[in-house]
Formats: C-alpha cells, structure tokens, sequence
C-alpha cells in the first residue's frame, strides 16, 4: 500500500497539518499506520466529513428578537 505524510494529506484536502493529526489519533482515517511520531495515510483513504459543531455569530443569534 502507498501511504503520504501528514503534511501530504494536509495540502491535499486543505486542512492543517494538526487537524489531520488529531483525526489520525481520533481513528477517522480508514488505514493509517504510526511510525514512531509519524502518521502515514494511505494514498488513496478519502477526507472524513467534519463534525466538529458550527458556532453561530452574534448577528444570527440576534437576527431572531
């Protein structure tokens, strides 16, 4: 199997480097392996869906009263 680096994987789908990390950790990934320190993502392992919770500004909030 041929596997990218993180920072590979970052540029690829236009998240940071840490953030792949983190999902890497979390088991979002589908086929990462951990060298040492290093995370290495399979070539072909598609971007997981972000479900990290959207935060409403003031503007929306108040846009109701």
């Amino acid at each position: 199997m041929n596997y990218i680096s993180v920072k590979a994987a970052s540029e690829k789908w236009g998240i940071s480097e840490r953030r792949i990390q983190k999902l890497c950790e979390e088991n979002r990934i589908d086929g990462t392996e951990k060298f040492g320190r290093a995370w290495m993502i399979p070539k072909d392992a598609e971007k997981p869906v972000d479900r990290r919770m959207k935060t409403r500004n003031k503007q929306e909030e108040n846009h109701g009263i």
